[in-house]
């Protein structure tokens, strides 16, 4: 028992340590970022310039000695976009899935793995690109390809909902499990629902039986709405697409 204080002092010094290692720093780090729009006002020409900051030229001598934040432009759309409605259910679907478990979200720089030349993103990805998320969805591995522009890849909601029914009609040798789980099969009503999968003819066996047809549930359609909501298509003051 005479060891009890330094016992209580060490699991202190451990738990200390680890809050100021994983959160303060990152908030230290990253706390004060905030969604910007993707150019300003440059008070010296009165254009608008990319940036989230601009040069100026405080003695007059012809060279920029002062580095100042810029001034958005008012109701001008800022970057990155929060996932609402049908998407943000989608994405608690997502990861109710353990999709993250096989796709990543992050875009790597050129010359760190090979992200750019499969068109994963034109890019790369930041920290302010996830703010506004409360769950990060970096991943855990890359089993499937990066999705953090699958909405920009493949902006069609068929697509996906193919995709998601069956890989190999869209993606022929595909690794990833069907997940027909998320569609009905139902008889066809007065008129055949416009949210009908169109079956590939090269997969005759997957067709419906006559009289029927196959639509996505209210959750495939809510992942399908996600998927799409993923998009890179928008650049920050630290990440340019020239980058």
């Amino acid at each position: 028992m005479k060891n009890l204080p330094l016992l209580f002092a060490g699991i202190f010094f451990c738990l200390a340590f680890s809050f100021s290692g994983l959160i303060l720093s990152s908030l230290i780090q990253y706390g004060h970022l905030e969604p910007v729009t993707e150019f300003v006002n440059d008070p010296n020409s009165g254009e608008q310039i990319p940036g989230a900051f601009v040069e100026l030229d405080v003695d007059g001598d012809g060279k920029p000695d002062q580095l100042v934040a810029g001034v958005n432009q008012p109701d001008e759309q800022t970057f990155p976009i929060p996932s609402v409605g049908l998407a943000q259910q989608g994405k608690e679907l997502y990861i109710s899935m353990g999709c993250l478990y096989c796709h990543s979200q992050q875009v790597r720089r050129k010359g760190f793995g090979a992200d750019f030349e499969r068109g994963w993103g034109d890019r790369q990805t930041v920290p302010r690109d996830y703010i506004l998320q409360q769950r990060v969805l970096l991943g855990t591995s890359r089993t499937g390809p990066d999705l953090m522009s699958i909405g920009m890849r493949q902006p069609s909601a068929e697509w996906h909902h193919l995709h998601l029914y069956n890989p190999q009609f869209t993606s022929p040798g595909s690794i990833m499990p069907p997940f027909r789980f998320l569609y009905e099969t139902r008889k066809v009503g007065d008129t055949p629902s416009p949210d009908a999968l169109n079956i590939p003819d090269n997969f005759p066996g997957e067709k419906p039986p006559a009289g029927y047809e196959i639509v996505p549930t209210d959750r495939a359609k809510q992942l399908v709405a996600y998927l799409m909501s993923l998009q890179l298509n928008y650049e920050l003051p630290e990440s340019r697409f020239s980058e």
